[in-house]
């Protein structure tokens, strides 16, 4: 029986991505020869908690009361960390066939002390980069930070951000990434071994059931929108690494010459971010606010086409779900996102690169969106096609094979 203890934070990264990730993980384990230990680091409980929720056990450690005088937020999540590998060496009874499953790279002390303290493989999965959120998808970029010296500070930031994610990755006994993008780029550029290193993209278990018997018709008027108006959907945080401000000034081309159309913008953020530069009015785009997952999806049944127009995406949720619905997508051709959408689901726009940054060209973008606008076939052609590469690739008993097999692989 294999042991293992997922990583999880209560952080932003901990409510979207990461988060999603560990529950679907759960579940996709469902029924298999694991025991899994969720251990929810930073949590909001006043003390060390321990419960069993169908057949898992959640481990729930609180934040600290307090931080030593003179210790930056490394040091202090270094201390917590060893902290919590001694209160593991105390707690955990059955210490036979240990994994530890580590979601984020500013873990490398935590690593040694694991190493230290258990006979474990310890696992690793990359999630983001930290640096992506400064170059985006701008690789030429970031190889001359790492193999030069830096001509500035944000050269010298870029190049500490990515120093700290090879040596946490250097550490691990195995790395999983979410794309081929990302496993070239650990192998050719942080150097990691090619045989330690795997692809395993995430999945979703099926959700369409709340949604089930409620047509688009019948969703529209249950959201207040015009029912002969064609929607635009864009789901995920607004922050600058999600294109938001790209797509809001695409969306200002589409209306010069599709004008019966709205724009959804499901999610939170910085929503001076979506309108700094924007023209439109207030009826025209729609801010919904985080949605629970019922709500969410029925947006995505109401939609007519969905956009993603990451600037940097390791993998990216969202069009999976919008496959799943059976939404066609309209994404940039950038890292993993190029890999999750391909021409069987929707139309990709590619990013333009120039020697310091990346950027979504809006006239290429605003065309694909109008492009499946005017062309209802096309787009029910891609939304099948969606549907059936979600079915192919990244349902939760797809994800669950490939995990499982994983776990078996690492500890035979």
């Amino acid at each position: 029986m294999i042991n293992l203890y997922l990583f999880s934070e209560t952080r932003r990264g901990g409510l979207y991505g990461v988060g999603s990730y560990v529950r679907e993980l759960v579940a996709a384990l469902s029924g298999a020869s694991i025991r899994i230990h969720v251990l929810h680091l930073f949590s909001e409980k006043s003390r060390i908690e321990k419960e069993e929720t169908e057949g898992v056990s959640h481990w729930y450690f609180p934040r600290p009361v307090s931080v030593p005088d003179g210790l930056d937020e490394r040091e202090a999540r270094a201390l917590y960390g060893r902290n919590l590998v001694y209160l593991l060496r105390l707690m955990i009874r059955d210490q036979e066939n240990l994994v530890f499953h580590l979601n984020y790279h500013d873990d490398t002390d935590w690593a040694d002390e694991l190493r230290i303290a258990f006979d474990c493989k310890l696992v690793a999965i990359s999630h983001f980069s930290d640096w992506g959120f400064i170059i985006f998808d701008h690789l030429p970029y970031l190889r001359r930070c790492l193999r030069q010296a830096p001509e500035s500070e944000q050269e010298k930031t870029v190049r500490e951000m990515a120093e700290r994610e090879r040596t946490f990755y250097g550490k691990m006994d195995h790395v999983i990434c979410l794309s081929e993008y990302m496993r070239d780029f650990f192998v050719d550029e942080y150097g990691l071994d090619p045989q330690k290193v795997y692809v395993i993209p995430n999945g979703l278990a099926e959700g369409t059931l709340a949604t089930e018997g409620k047509n688009k018709r019948f969703l529209k008027n249950k959201w207040h929108l015009p029912t002969r108006e064609k929607v635009v959907l864009f789901v995920g945080r607004l922050d600058q690494i999600k294109g938001i401000d790209y797509l809001v000034k695409a969306f200002e081309k589409v209306l010069t010459v599709y004008p019966r159309v709205r724009l959804l913008i499901a999610g939170n953020g910085d929503y001076d971010l979506c309108l700094r530069e924007g023209k439109t009015t207030a009826t025209q785009i729609v801010f919904t606010g985080f949605l629970d997952k019922d709500a969410l999806y029925e947006l995505y049944r109401l939609a007519d086409v969905g956009v993603v127009p990451s600037l940097f995406e390791p993998f990216g949720y969202v069009p999976v779900e919008m496959m799943m619905h059976g939404l066609p997508v309209v994404a940039t051709a950038t890292s993993g996102l190029n890999e999750v959408v391909d021409e069987t689901c929707g139309r990709k726009v590619p990013l333009t690169v120039t020697a310091d940054r990346v950027a979504i060209d809006t006239d290429r973008l605003a065309e694909a969106i109008v492009g499946l606008l005017r062309d209802p076939a096309e787009a029910r052609r891609l939304g099948r096609g969606g549907r059936a590469r979600y079915e192919r690739l990244y349902t939760s008993e797809v994800f669950g094979r490939n995990m499982r097999r994983f776990y078996q692989e690492i500890m035979s």
